[in-house]
């Protein structure tokens, strides 16, 4: 078990790409043990990825890229600038409103950072905003795709732990909406204080007729993770196949009716996703025998003593939890969490009478939160490599987001019933 930490830790600080860092300290661990063998491991890599649950992940990656370049996201950007015209720091409004329409599109965090950065950041930057701000409210804010379904987290969390994926994807909207307030709270006071893009009196009244207009334009994006559920519900399609219907959907939406999907548009698309998918199947396919050694070898029954040994009050258990998450997000890539410590820290929420799908919607929200965090985040390094930030303004400007974000979850610990509200009404208790 030595050998396994000490690997992991060299390999991380050495820069190493995490599939890699996993892969082989889970081989060194086999190499060091008499009564286990490479065949074992190379057995574990390979079963790992067999599994029929994931092909969600591949299919809504690829859905997610499909609806970027059909006309959806362009759409859904007009939306969020009507909506937000009349707010104080009313362009970075437009990121936190955008993030929470793009949850039911992309999926990805990390995508829908950069995607929201290059879009809004040169405006931003015309108009006065500082480039740290930029940074962290374009990339924070894309935390709220970690709950509003298909979240990837969820999915990859619900088939891990054997949780239903349809009573998540329920479960992520109320967090996803209160994420937003709490978001878009935050930069109303930023930007006040800061004095960036206060509202233009010149700037027109919000209209019922504007907003159906709009609606109207986006209403196909709007829907899609409405249908998700409800599909989910009836039994139309399994939580697998409904990345499938994903696909499907985005396909019909891009090129029939907003006509705006190509033959170049498709092919950009899947060669976007043949990359995402690559790398995130790899880290899968390589949290095998790691998964494997970690097990062997008892880690969640010595981390589960610990922990009980500290307190077994259920809320101050969860507040634990998410705090060693929130610290190993920062080092470790968010998959890779969500494929270790779900085995472990699943059981013991069980066992003190917590809801797994409450606990999941927490979960996918802080691991996520580990890629806009220094030292290691891939959504952080992203949007500030997009505008050339240093990383030292975007962590000072990110501050009053992250504790705005840390202060919904405590709520959301303390009251479990924003959380489970829908999938119960819609799934029963």
């Amino acid at each position: 078990m030595t050998l396994l930490i000490i690997c992991f830790v060299l390999f991380l600080i050495m820069g190493m790409p995490i599939a890699f860092v996993i892969g082989i300290a889970g081989f060194a661990y086999f190499s060091s043990v008499g009564y286990l063998n490479f065949e074992t491991a190379t057995q574990m890599i390979i079963s790992q990825s067999q599994s029929f649950a994931f092909l969600a992940v591949p299919f809504f990656i690829f859905a997610g890229n499909l609806m970027n370049v059909s006309g959806i996201t362009s759409r859904l950007l007009s939306l969020a600038r009507l909506l937000t015209r009349r707010m104080y720091g009313g362009t970075a409004q437009i990121s936190v409103v955008l993030s929470t329409l793009m949850g039911g599109v992309s999926g990805s965090a990390t995508a829908d950072a950069a995607m929201e950065t290059r879009i809004l950041a040169p405006e931003m930057m015309r108009i006065g905003y500082g480039k740290g701000y930029i940074c962290a409210v374009n990339c924070i804010t894309a935390l709220i795709t970690a709950t509003i379904p298909p979240s990837l987290g969820l999915i990859i969390f619900g088939f891990v732990g054997e949780v239903s994926i349809g009573r998540l994807f329920a479960a992520g909207l109320i967090p996803g909406v209160l994420m937003m307030a709490f978001l878009m709270a935050t930069t109303t006071i930023t930007s006040r204080i800061k004095r960036y893009d206060p509202p233009r009196p010149e700037a027109p009244k919000l209209t019922l007729m504007e907003i159906l207009a709009n609606l109207r334009e986006s209403i196909w994006a709007l829907l899609f993770p409405v249908l998700l559920i409800v599909g989910i519900r009836f039994g139309v399609f399994t939580p697998s196949e409904s990345g499938a219907f994903a696909v499907v959907y985005a396909l019909v939406i891009g090129k029939f009716v907003y006509k705006e999907l190509t033959w170049q548009n498709f092919k950009e698309a899947l060669i976007t996703t043949l990359k995402d998918n690559g790398a995130i199947m790899l880290i899968i396919a390589m949290s095998g025998p790691f998964s494997y050694a970690i097990t062997w070898e008892k880690v969640p029954v010595v981390l589960s003593s610990l922990i009980f040994g500290i307190t077994e009050n259920p809320q101050a258990l969860v507040l634990i939890m998410i705090g060693f998450l929130f610290i190993t997000g920062m080092f470790v890539d968010s998959n890779v969490n969500f494929l270790l410590l779900t085995p472990i820290f699943l059981p013991m929420v069980k066992s003190v009478g917590i809801d797994p799908v409450h606990f999941g919607v927490l979960m996918a929200t802080v691991v996520t939160l580990g890629v806009m965090t220094p030292p290691v985040g891939s959504a952080l390094y992203t949007v500030c490599g997009i505008i050339d930030c240093p990383v030292e303004e975007y962590t000072k400007a990110s501050l009053p987001f992250l504790a705005a974000v840390l202060l919904e979850l405590a709520i959301l610990v303390f009251l479990p019933d924003l959380v489970l509200w829908i999938p119960n009404m819609i799934f029963g208790a």
